[in-house]
């Protein structure tokens, strides 16, 4: 059974019947894979508030913020398309970049240089040592997605519409009900 390198870019959709309530039916962004570990974050699970409640000396700015993950919750991180408006982002992919300088991300924001549907926000983030992510998807608790272009513009039915733009059995796979006795 050959190994799928995981990199920065690609996505990881849960199986359809995973029961950890922090990965039930979600998509994770690989932000970062590297000798020490991986990081992630879930990209389809809101939280109930808005960045103003979570970061009080934020400008008035219209974003949700998701649940990046069960770790470093008391983290903030953020992913966006403005590589020349937040210096010492990181590249993920072309056209995505994560986290940055905190301050220029604020006066851009002020100045509406930096709009909501070029960014999003997330309370802490996933994350796996050594060897344990490869081990996961070696057990079929992840299906690993590679090249979907659509992240910053994603929605609630995330999971369903990597799985489906995969094709073939993945296809299928986006149907599958929630709880297994309701098929």
């Amino acid at each position: 059974m050959s190994t799928i390198k995981v990199q920065a870019g690609d996505l990881l959709v849960s199986e359809p019947f995973m029961d950890d309530p922090n990965f039930k039916r979600t998509v994770i962004l690989i932000t970062e894979n590297d000798e020490t570990g991986t990081l992630g974050l879930v990209l389809n699970k809101p939280s109930i508030f808005h960045l103003r409640e979570v970061l009080n000396d934020f400008p008035k700015f219209n974003s949700k913020v998701y649940l990046g993950g069960p770790v470093g919750l008391d983290r903030i991180n953020f992913i966006h398309s403005y590589p020349d408006l937040i210096p010492k982002s990181i590249q993920i992919t072309n056209q995505l970049y994560w986290n940055g300088d905190y301050d220029s991300l604020k006066k851009n924001i002020e100045t509406q240089q930096i709009l909501p549907h070029n960014i999003k926000f997330f309370i802490g983030y996933s994350g796996w040592g050594i060897g344990q992510l490869e081990e996961e998807i070696k057990e079929g608790s992840w299906i690993v997605s590679k090249g979907y272009t659509n992240i910053l513009k994603s929605s609630e039915y995330l999971w369903k519409d990597v799985l489906e733009k995969m094709g073939g059995k993945y296809k299928l796979i986006a149907n599958y009900p929630e709880d297994p006795t309701f098929n």
